[in-house]
């Protein structure tokens, strides 16, 4: 079956990195940039500086759907000249207004203010779009935390077999690092998203922002355009002063990362060899036989873990545009040259594929299947292994804690060579008789369900704070 998330008449890879409802292509940013624009000529006119009904007008014009496509090409062609499309994009809108309203198009803006302004409406949407996957996301984790709160299996460090955990506080790491994202996305939506409006320097001299009898006039436009755009007001233009555009790619990171652990977890989970877990929509395409999520172009018996693998392909990409924007943060005096240009891409770029990322993993937890069998079998099959570390804490009241340590060492050791449990290596040592330890005693200590310190604990702990969070809709 296609994936319903897939856009119609997408990209060659917008299946993958274009998945769910960011969306952040030259339509979108045609429109928020016309919403920009539009929220100028409302501003303008509230404020006494543009005639009664431009705003009305101008909004009217400002469609995207309704530009033609010889309209849109001539946008994008007078990029090419200007530098930037806000130029091109002025003359076509201004043509599209009837009467004196026209001149309210622009007015008292540099292209910057509307580009800038034009991100920050952007981000917005796709933080809306990106939160709203998160907490599905959130949502399943927190289901399979709360189901598998007692569930056995094998903890690993360095990739290897450590100690015990369960798999209740696996997933609770998950919803953990799901709802710390979420209050990242928040906090930047609530304090860091505002419009920007300076005109050429910073001055807004063109809008008469000269001094009063009170001390210097503070023109009102800014403020009016925030309140029509729903965005903030900042104190002043940021148009060099770039940590609004890094706190919302930063937001984004966040929720990258935080999906990456998770989608890497399962793939190492999902391995043939280790098989603790499996992706849901691996089923065959119809009667017909036909594609199938999972399905190999040579290997017919594969299902691959297609969700994870797609997540950890948009996440492996944003710490580069990250950092990109964070190298573009140094831009000279009122105005970049060329630093300004580079956030662009990357910053529209990280947005679509935390976007991409975040429904994916919304798929993700919500059709993950758990093997507890093979967690059992998986935390079993090293013959107790992996409670060393309890058996040496039993043998340390007698022998202390490092010959303790050394003598578990050396069975352990010796277990792995002879293949036989680390029960019956360490009942055959003297010095496990001699120190008083019994059969029952040791029996008790190589029990995995007796070594799981706080781990219930700590999944309560995430589930509560889940519950008494903002991570509901």
């Amino acid at each position: 079956m296609p994936d319903q998330n897939a856009r119609p008449g997408g990209t060659l890879f917008g299946a993958v990195f274009d998945r769910g409802g960011v969306a952040t292509g030259d339509m979108a940013w045609l429109q928020a940039l016309l919403d920009a624009e539009a929220g100028l000529a409302r501003a303008l006119e509230r404020a006494g500086l543009a005639p009664a009904g431009a705003g009305e007008a101008v909004t009217r014009a400002a469609v995207a759907a309704d530009f033609s496509a010889a309209e849109v090409a001539e946008v994008a062609s007078a990029s090419g000249l200007t530098g930037n499309p806000v130029p091109g994009l002025a003359r076509v809108l201004a043509r599209r207004v009837a009467g004196a309203a026209a001149a309210a198009v622009h007015q008292g803006a540099t292209s910057q203010d509307i580009m800038d302004t034009a991100a920050m409406l952007l981000a917005r949407r796709a933080i809306d779009v990106t939160r709203r996957d998160l907490l599905a996301a959130s949502a399943a984790a927190a289901r399979l935390a709360s189901a598998h709160r007692d569930t056995l299996m094998i903890g690993r460090t360095l990739l290897q077999q450590a100690v015990p955990v369960t798999f209740g506080l696996v997933a609770a790491g998950w919803l953990a690092g799901l709802d710390a994202a979420v209050t990242g996305l928040d906090d930047v939506r609530a304090s860091r998203l505002a419009v920007q409006f300076g005109g050429a320097a910073g001055t807004l001299a063109s809008l008469g922002g000269g001094a009063g009898a009170g001390g210097r006039e503070i023109p009102r436009v800014p403020a009016l355009l925030a309140e029509e755009l729903g965005l903030m007001a900042a104190p002043l233009p940021w148009h060099t002063e770039r940590l609004r555009v890094i706190d919302v790619a930063v937001a984004m990171a966040r929720v990258s990362a935080a999906l990456g652990k998770i989608a890497r977890d399962v793939t190492l989970l999902a391995q043939t060899e280790v098989g603790e877990v499996r992706e849901g929509g691996g089923e065959a395409g119809g009667a017909s036989g036909g594609p199938r999520r999972g399905g190999s172009s040579a290997m017919p018996n594969k299902s691959n873990p297609v969700a994870s693998v797609a997540i950890l392909g948009c996440t492996r990409q944003v710490p580069g545009l990250l950092a990109t924007l964070v190298a573009s943060a140094e831009q000279e005096h009122q105005r970049a040259a060329g630093a300004w240009h580079a956030e662009w891409q990357p910053f529209s770029d990280i947005l679509r594929l935390a976007g991409s990322a975040a429904s994916w993993g919304a798929d993700l937890l919500g059709g993950l299947t758990v093997d507890s069998a093979r967690m059992a079998a998986n935390l079993t099959a090293s013959g107790g292994l992996p409670l060393a570390e309890q058996v040496s804490v039993l043998l340390a009241g007698p022998l202390g804690r490092p010959r303790a340590h050394d003598l578990v060492a050396s069975a352990a050791a010796r277990a792995v060579s002879s293949g036989l449990p680390l029960r019956d290596v360490l009942l055959a040592v003297p010095e496990v008789e001699q120190a008083g330890v019994t059969a029952d005693q040791l029996d008790a200590a190589l029990d995995p369900a007796g070594y799981l310190g706080a781990s219930a604990q700590f999944t309560d702990a995430a589930l509560r704070a889940h519950e008494q969070g903002a991570f509901h809709g």
